[in-house]
């Protein structure tokens, strides 16, 4: 944050030049209720600003607050009081929620009526001249130090946004990280069980069932074959891969592959066969759409 001795060097404001001020304080004083009614003829033209200035009695208190206001321009005393004081006004217009655009065109009408009295005061150009400077330099601060309130509204917004939208996408990749975590503990409770389908598959051979026992080891060889490559795309997106919706489409087509066969085994009815066939059949049409664009992506 500057300081106002700061905001002065920078404007390369002087201690003459506040002198050259608090020289045309009684000028100001005899013209403050001309400007401040002027000031405001401006603001009430502009539907934007007269929404502002529809009750009488804050009405009254803004022109007492800007009368105010314009006199200090003249005081000779521009201190960090008086930095404070303008920084106060800038965030009472933010909270208003008045535009910086409105603060600039005011302080414009403002800049105008000190030009046209010193004109109308100081005939010499010289004399005019070093008041003009003086007047022009404590304007432009006034407006820097308001117009910082709006920048200084702005950054605070949008940090405060910036932090919770890092805390809430933080969160959330934590959260989907966990998932992640917990459906890889699920496929391996589903592949043991597939295992264990195996074996109860491999028991039907044994027991003197061997066609059965055969084609349903074969299906759970193959549900076992893709959950393998099932874990193996989940820990891929663990550590940042992409997941690959081709693999549980897959799991699906090779479950109902298995399916298939025992029905054929059991020999079930036509219909059942039909569905299941049929359903095989959308499968691969959607393995085969998905694959294809995936492949387009690629390209």
């Amino acid at each position: 944050m500057l300081t106002m001795q700061e905001v002065k060097n920078h404007y390369f404001f002087t201690d003459v030049d506040a002198g050259l001020l608090k020289d045309l304080l009684p000028l100001a004083g005899e013209n403050s209720d001309r400007m401040i009614e002027e000031f405001y003829d401006y603001l009430l033209k502009i539907p934007e600003t007269a929404g502002f200035l529809r009750n009488d009695a804050a009405l009254r208190r803004l022109k007492k607050v800007h009368t105010d206001w314009f006199l200090a321009l003249f005081s000779g005393r521009y201190d960090d009081n008086y930095l404070v004081t303008l920084q106060r006004i800038g965030q009472a217009h933010v909270r208003a929620g008045l535009n910086a655009h409105y603060v600039n065109a005011a302080m414009n009408v403002v800049r105008r009526f000190l030009i046209e009295l010193l004109q109308k005061n100081f005939p010499t150009i010289e004399e005019r001249r070093q008041y003009r400077i003086a007047v022009e330099k404590v304007l432009d601060i006034n407006l820097d130090v308001m117009s910082s309130s709006y920048q200084e509204e702005e950054l605070r917004k949008v940090f405060v946004s910036h932090r919770l939208e890092s805390k809430l996408i933080k969160a959330a990749e934590r959260f989907t990280y966990g998932l992640n975590l917990v459906l890889v503990l699920a496929l391996i409770g589903v592949s043991l069980s597939v295992v264990a389908l195996f074996l109860w598959d491999l028991v039907h051979i044994f027991q003197g069932d061997f066609e059965k026992g055969i084609l349903s080891a074969l299906g759970s060889l193959l549900i076992l074959w893709m959950m393998i490559e099932l874990m193996d795309n989940e820990i891929k997106t663990l550590k940042g891969g992409k997941f690959n919706i081709l693999i549980f489409i897959g799991v699906i087509i090779v479950a109902l592959i298995r399916e298939i066969l025992i029905s054929t085994l059991r020999h079930d009815a036509l219909a059942t066969q039909i569905f299941l066939a049929g359903t095989l059949l959308i499968l691969g049409i959607v393995y085969y759409l998905v694959a294809r664009s995936q492949g387009d992506r690629v390209q």
